[in-house]
């Protein structure tokens, strides 16, 4: 579903509060057989649609703080992680050990093991036979970063020799790191499923059809202009009330 403005949902509320008003105000000869139309069950229609919209409007913050919070404790990641790296440099271990951490530290930061080649170096290939194509090796999703972090601090566990004396690069300071990382990770993933939960509740009383607010009000509109006239003053007071859908 394509996004749709959140003051969308507002002008829609809005608009159907102002229908309402009309209404109230057009009496006893406002009496449309369908009871979604009735004025009781639009008011109903509407009190349900505003705390909806309520919802959503109270989820977002929290979901925005969520973000934020995440982005900044990961920013000082890469630094940190390339110090680690540096720091098994410089103690003894084997080839494969040091080549294992520079591999995690490489998909943590986001980095290709190998220079990525140029649209003319991969045509002068195709030229020969050797037809290939680029491989994204980046994994930059919070999620991935975290597997990688969580297993590049086992591999630092296993290796007897590393023990450095900075505090930030003990196994222990990455753990804790590590824990706090995946706590605000988990955070986000909690405020978007509210506000995605909100969202859909507020469509579902908003949108959907026959029995939303906006297929109701369009159908109010609908039986005015019938049962007054499309010259009335009656529908020239609701005709230019707009009603959008979400787009599909």
């Amino acid at each position: 579903m394509a996004t749709f403005i959140e003051t969308g949902h507002a002008k829609n509320v809005a608009n159907f509060e102002q229908l309402t008003s009309f209404i109230a105000g057009l009496g006893a000869p406002y009496n449309p057989s369908k009871a979604s139309l009735k004025l009781t069950a639009m008011k109903t229609l509407l009190a349900n649609s505003k705390t909806m919209v309520g919802a959503v409007n109270a989820s977002l913050p929290a979901n925005k703080n969520a973000i934020s919070a995440r982005e900044a404790a990961f920013k000082p990641l890469n630094t940190l992680i390339a110090r680690v790296s540096n720091a098994v440099n410089a103690i003894d271990v084997s080839e494969q050990v040091n080549e294992s951490v520079k591999s995690l530290t490489r998909k943590i930061q986001g980095r290709r093991a190998t220079a990525k080649k140029t649209d003319e170096e991969l045509k002068a290939l195709a030229a020969e036979g050797k037809a290939t194509k680029n491989v994204s090796s980046s994994q930059m999703s919070y999620d991935s970063r975290l597997d990688s972090f969580d297993k590049l601090i086992k591999q630092l566990a296993s290796i007897k020799e590393y023990a450095p004396n900075e505090p930030e690069l003990k196994i222990a300071s990455l753990t804790t790191l590590y824990n706090d990382l995946n706590a605000k990770n988990s955070a986000v993933v909690t405020s978007q499923v509210t506000l995605s939960n909100a969202r859909i509740a507020r469509n579902d009383v908003m949108y959907k059809p026959n029995t939303g607010l906006v297929d109701v009000a369009l159908d109010s509109k609908s039986y005015i202009k019938s049962a007054f006239g499309p010259t009335s003053p009656q529908n020239k007071q609701i005709s230019k009330l707009e009603f959008k859908s979400i787009p599909n």
